[in-house]
């Protein structure tokens, strides 16, 4: 049995992990999580002017840029950079896994399948039900996963990258003392509730 062998200019994130091995279980997911392999998840907003040109944005550039919220790292991309780039260090050493598929199977799990919407009928307002479409279920599992790092390293001594590394395992494992799983949770049972 012969070793595949890989070229050395094949790109591997932060010169490190490999995009070819890493897999999406969720067929809806698949077309809108970007495993194009590049040296640097940087694309400087081409992506912009283009219908669903989000999909094509590198997915670990998509949660730098989720990270970059207002407050105290707005604008700081490569401060970010290096942040993820270490909680992706920190995700190997706990885990002994590719973070990038680490990082897949949490966008996966924490990705709500249902929400609700307002509907307006004769001045009365409807909360209704509603599938979510893959882009959205994306950004969602995004937002929350950035969103409870940085709800968790906030006024704690525990540094964003420990927290950030955290948070994607446990979102990943299907851990519901995520914050990403309880917020998914929390909005298909709103949603269920509503039908």
């Amino acid at each position: 049995m012969e070793r595949e062998t890989i070229s050395p200019l094949e790109p591997k994130l932060f010169g490190k992990w490999e995009f070819d091995r890493v897999e999406i279980r969720d067929p809806g997911l698949k077309k809108y999580i970007s495993l194009r392999p590049v040296w640097t998840p940087y694309t400087a907003g081409r992506h912009e002017k283009r219908r669903f040109g989000k999909a094509e944005v590198p997915i670990v550039e998509r949660l730098i840029n989720k990270l970059m919220r207002p407050g105290r790292n707005m604008g700081k991309k490569a401060k970010i950079y290096s942040i993820v780039e270490r909680a992706f260090d920190i995700i190997y050493l706990q885990t002994g896994q590719n973070p990038l598929q680490v990082l897949v199977r949490a966008i996966e799990n924490s990705a709500p399948r249902e929400e609700t919407t307002r509907i307006m009928y004769g001045g009365i307002v409807y909360h209704v039900a509603v599938d979510v479409s893959p882009q959205r279920r994306v950004d969602l599992a995004l937002r929350h996963l950035a969103e409870g790092a940085r709800l968790k390293a906030f006024k704690n001594s525990k540094p964003i990258e420990e927290t950030l590394a955290d948070e994607i395992i446990a979102a990943a494992n299907d851990d519901p003392k995520s914050y990403a799983i309880q917020r998914k949770e929390e909005i298909e049972r709103i949603a269920l509730s509503s039908r």
